[in-house]
């Protein structure tokens, strides 16, 4: 299972390392493997090392050393690779070898004019421009604030080039720019084509809006394993949806093999009825329950004849999970039922409407919140404050965790990438899908797939309890379930990736993308 460490983790699993005097082999290993990606990258658009244009920008810290040792190696094997060093000092190892490979530096300074090692901002962005690989070894996991500055004025110009004719950029070890820790963004960054990280991945670069301007990731080893503390993040990965998403035994019938009880839609809004529950379906748990009018009911058995609807109360069926919130806006009885459904005991994921039920002094450890920022910012207001919405979308996984923890609940919070947290600190989060899943129902479609997982898993045979996510139960239990519900979803967009698509095609392209995915078993 991926996983993540803070910036401060990292640091602390080098120090033993430091202190056995090993520093230039960890900076060695680091540089060799910024090469290996650098090389790659030219490889990729159709050219070789020798005779490209490397440019490297290169600040102060052992990011600039890294960056100035792997234009060393690239220099040595015949590329044409310049410096630009920006920062206040430079590597002095690294720095004398690269010259003595042949390197060429400048210095970066403001305004104009500039002779002989020295040039303009102006003038070092015509030279990144006209290189095939551009370096980013500005700023490290030590960086705070972000670029200033001549450096900041330098990647400004090159964040406004785009198209087929831009450099490629490889990042050394993260953008500068991206916290390293929360994954904000500290404006300029310049977007990687890729990032090359050293010794573990940064909670950052698998956290929006960070993880959104890295480009694929690559982790060299440079012997830090031993050394790291517990993971800050975590992350299903194909192998690990593989084995979680459930299948029935030889045993099984409709009851064991788990009832989702859906509480959705209302004469305005029937439509999220309907795709909650044809997702929901699409999952293959036991049976599904609709609770609601008639009139939505009537809807939901023209697409879906094996959901079994009623005007019952939730206390009048038997269930092992619920869904309620999506599309029962102003209807009275339908957010009777949504409350009964909170207050079941059983898990519950709580959508759209319902998201205004959730009370923070209540046990809530059996829910599943499933906010958009917008959502969270409203019941951030509900419970005495918290972060606007532009500032949730600024720091998505702060928001999450914060949420967890004032509501006692599972938050899944919706968005590029997604945030699940779990009020003891554990955090998954998924970025499996696209831009494409941001149209109406997607939400309702997401919820669907949710509850109906949660359904099965609380049925599943052989899922062991422990308390590592891969082994899990309760509320890190519950996340796991969210995180491979966010995963499931988002590979949904990824089929037919050139098709117009709209949230009503999503519950259809259940059952080839599960059955992709869990053909790796």
């Amino acid at each position: 299972m991926p996983s993540a460490h803070t910036a401060a983790a990292v640091r602390a699993a080098e120090q033993p390392l430091l202190d056995a005097g090993q520093g230039p082999e960890l900076m060695q290993r680091a540089a060799h493997g910024l090469a290996v990606g650098v090389i790659a990258t030219l490889r990729a658009r159709g050219a070789g090392i020798y005779g490209a244009k490397v440019v490297l920008l290169v600040g102060s810290g052992n990011n600039g050393g890294d960056a100035l040792f792997a234009g060393a190696f690239l220099a040595g094997r015949g590329a044409g690779t310049t410096a630009i060093l920006a920062g206040s000092r430079t590597h002095p190892e690294g720095l004398a070898a690269f010259e003595k490979a042949g390197g060429r530096w400048l210095a970066l300074a403001a305004g104009a004019g500039g002779a002989g090692g020295a040039t303009t901002v102006a003038g070092a962005a015509t030279l990144a421009g006209a290189s095939d690989v551009v370096v980013d070894g500005l700023l490290g996991t030590g960086g705070r604030g972000g670029l200033r500055g001549p450096a900041a004025e330098l990647v400004s110009l090159l964040q406004d080039v785009d198209g087929p004719g831009r450099s490629a950029v490889v990042a050394c070890d993260l953008p500068s720019g991206v916290d390293a820790t929360t994954g904000e963004v500290n404006e300029p960054v310049l977007r990687a084509d890729l990032t090359v990280t050293f010794g573990a991945h940064k909670t950052g670069l698998l956290a929006a809006p960070g993880e959104h301007l890295c480009g694929t990731v690559e982790l060299v080893d440079i012997g830090l394993g031993p050394y790291l503390a517990e993971p800050d993040v975590f992350r299903l990965s194909a192998t690990d949806i593989a084995s979680l998403l459930p299948d029935p035994g030889a045993a099984d019938h409709k009851y064991t093999r788990g009832v989702a009880g859906i509480i959705a839609g209302s004469a305005q809004y029937p439509g999220a009825a309907l795709l909650a529950t044809a997702a929901a379906s699409a999952c293959g748990p036991g049976m599904v329950r609709y609770l609601g009018p008639t009139g939505v009911a009537a809807a939901i058995h023209v697409r879906n004849p094996e959901i079994v609807c009623s005007e019952l109360s939730p206390d009048a069926v038997r269930v092992q999970a619920w869904l309620a919130g999506p599309g029962i806006d102003g209807d009275a009885e339908q957010l009777d039922r949504a409350r009964m459904a909170l207050a079941s005991g059983l898990p519950t994921v709580v959508d759209a409407g319902a998201l205004g039920l959730v009370d923070a002094a209540a046990p809530n450890a059996h829910l599943v919140l499933t906010p958009h920022a917008g959502e969270l910012a409203a019941l951030f207001r509900r419970c005495g404050g918290g972060p606007d919405r532009a500032a949730i979308e600024a720091s998505p996984l702060a928001a999450a965790r914060l949420a967890a923890s004032l509501t006692g609940a599972v938050v899944l919070l919706k968005g590029p990438t997604t945030v699940v947290a779990e009020p003891a600190g554990t955090v998954f989060t998924q970025a499996n899908g696209s831009a494409r899943l941001a149209t109406a129902g997607s939400g309702d479609t997401l919820a669907g797939i949710l509850v109906a997982l949660l359904a099965m898993d609380t049925t599943a045979p052989g899922r062991a309890p422990g308390t590592a996510p891969d082994r899990a139960t309760g509320p890190i239990r519950l996340a796991r379930t969210a995180a491979l519900a966010a995963a499931l979803h988002g590979e949904l967009s990824r089929q037919d990736p050139h098709r117009p698509l709209h949230a009503g095609m999503l519950a259809g392209r259940i059952p080839n993308v599960w059955a992709r995915l869990a053909a790796s078993r």
